[in-house]
C-alpha cells in the first residue's frame, strides 16, 4: 500500500510540474513558437523585431524570414528601420546574415549585417554595419517596439543616405565601374 501511495505522489509531483513548464504548454496546444519565443530560445531579446510579427516562417537550420505589413521605423538609442521583409540566421546569441534592417547614426543609414550578444551577458549587444560595429545596452531591446511607417520627410532622407551607402563600396574600389558610370562620373 505504501508502495502505491509513493507512486502516485511521484506521478502527481511530475504531472504538477510538467503543467507549470512553459515547454509543456506549447507542446500540449501544439502551437508553433513565436518569433519572439525563437529569439528568447536563442538568448536573444525579443525587442530585436517590431511589436506585432504574426507573419515569419522558420526552418530546422535557423534560417528565418520576417514578413510585415509595410515598412517601420522604430525608436531605440537610435532609429531602426525595417524593410516589409527581414531575414537571416538565428542560432545562439547572434543573427548573422541579416536583411531588412537598417540602423541611423549621424543622419546615415547603415544596413544591419550581424547581431550579437555576449554570452554570458556583458549587458550590451552588438549590430556589425559593415563599417563598424555599434554597441548598444541589451535592455533596450527588451520588449518590442511599436513601429510606425516612415514619414515623407524621413523617405527622402533614406533614399538619399541609402543610395550613399550603396555607392560607398564603389567609391573605395570594391567594385570596378562600368562604362556607362565612368562616363557620367567624367561629365
Amino acid at each position: 500500500m505504501t508502495n502505491i501511495l509513493s507512486i502516485r505522489q511521484f506521478l502527481i509531483i511530475t504531472l504538477f510540474t510538467l503543467s507549470i513548464s512553459p515547454q509543456f504548454h506549447l507542446v500540449l496546444s501544439k502551437q508553433p513558437p513565436t518569433i519572439y519565443e525563437i529569439l528568447k530560445s536563442n538568448g536573444l531579446p525579443i525587442g530585436l523585431l517590431p511589436k506585432g510579427v504574426t507573419n515569419f516562417t522558420v526552418d530546422d537550420s535557423g534560417r528565418f524570414e520576417v514578413h510585415l505589413d509595410q515598412a517601420c521605423n522604430s525608436k531605440f538609442e537610435n532609429e531602426f528601420h525595417y524593410d516589409r521583409n527581414v531575414s537571416g540566421v538565428v542560432t545562439y546569441g547572434q543573427i548573422n546574415g541579416v536583411s531588412g534592417i537598417s540602423a541611423q547614426d549621424l543622419f546615415m543609414w547603415f544596413s544591419v549585417k550581424e547581431i550579437r550578444v555576449d554570452i554570458p551577458s556583458s549587458g550590451l549587444i552588438y549590430f556589425d554595419v559593415g563599417v563598424v560595429h555599434k554597441q548598444f545596452s541589451l535592455s533596450s531591446f527588451d520588449t518590442p517596439r511599436d513601429c510606425l511607417a516612415p514619414s515623407l520627410a524621413d523617405d527622402g532622407t533614406q533614399l538619399i543616405t541609402q543610395t550613399v551607402a550603396k555607392s560607398l563600396p564603389r567609391k573605395f574600389g570594391h567594385r570596378k565601374p562600368s562604362h556607362e558610370e565612368h562616363s557620367m562620373a567624367v561629365l
